[in-house]
């Protein structure tokens, strides 16, 4: 159901409010590169800063501009399950393909509330669910058990696996039913994910390279390895310095270098810090796009 690479798109801002006329240029170049899909309002396009209206909003015009072009899988995940009930509800109702429902943060619920937040999400959406676990944001692990009793569940579809723990997604795919996708929540183990049965990537660096990332994935599912290969290592620097600061942190900035948007974040995410690092990252990215990588 969910395979190739999804891009967990930025939201730009200007002067505060959300700049759409460079958010919908940015989503035709997603559509144009063949992605398979956007998730608006997932980490990278900074859902916790964005009020209950913006979020509504944002998902409701990406949905018109998408046009079914490609997926659309909302960000609607949240520490409270009646809010996250709420915001998948909005969601399915404006016509995206699938829901993105994050671990809950900060509460440090048990497995056994993880498992019956997600549930409860899952009850009430009419679209197909894409679970995602990541700790080092939630300070929760959602552990492949779990994620077994949630594979039962008919709307329970994928999950998104940041972990950064080969091992333990491999047990989860090992375990859970043959249509049950697991996608890497990290660029640099994208081929690595693959390797071990995983159908694609929730890709940040995909917003600045998106047909690079589309080819590396495709060229690795037709069994072309060595051309895949090519490609992850030209883009292995991008994949470790655009994590050089929280994300989206580094990314913003790429874009904005590239006129796709003002190098503008909401507090308490702050610019890109000065320094051998940023540019560093810098001499990368332009590198990459002067070889044509795009």
């Amino acid at each position: 159901m969910f395979q190739g690479v999804y891009t967990a798109v930025i939201t730009p801002f200007r002067q505060g409010k959300i700049d759409y006329d460079s958010y919908f240029k940015i989503l035709e170049n997603q559509i144009r590169s063949g992605v398979a899909g956007v998730v608006p309002c997932g980490t990278t396009g900074e859902s916790p800063t964005l009020s209950y209206e913006e979020h509504k909003e944002l998902i409701q015009k990406t949905v018109n501009v998408v046009a079914g072009k490609i997926q659309v899988i909302a960000g609607t995940g949240s520490n409270s399950t009646k809010e996250a009930i709420e915001l998948t509800e909005s969601a399915c109702a404006d016509g995206v393909d699938g829901i993105l429902t994050v671990n809950p943060y900060y509460n440090k619920p048990t497995q056994e509330g993880m498992y019956r937040h997600f549930t409860e999400i899952a009850n009430v959406s009419s679209k197909p669910v894409m679970l995602y676990n990541i700790p080092g944001r939630t300070n929760v692990n959602l552990l492949p058990e779990t994620v077994v009793r949630l594979s039962a569940h008919p709307k329970i579809a994928a999950i998104k696996e940041a972990t950064g723990d080969l091992g333990q997604m491999a047990k989860v795919i090992a375990a859970t039913p043959p249509d049950f996708d697991l996608l890497s929540g990290d660029d640099n183990l994208t081929l690595p994910v693959l390797s071990i049965g995983g159908k694609g990537v929730v890709s940040v660096v995909s917003n600045l390279f998106p047909r690079a990332c589309v080819d590396m994935v495709s060229l690795y599912l037709r069994g072309d390895l060595e051309a895949s290969k090519k490609i992850y290592y030209k883009l292995l620097p991008v994949f470790i310095n655009a994590f050089i600061e929280t994300n989206p942190i580094p990314i913003k900035a790429a874009m904005s270098w590239f006129g796709y948007c003002e190098n503008e974040l909401r507090l308490p995410m702050t610019s890109l810090s000065e320094g051998s690092a940023a540019d560093t990252f810098k001499k990368i990215v332009f590198q990459l796009k002067e070889e044509g990588i795009v």
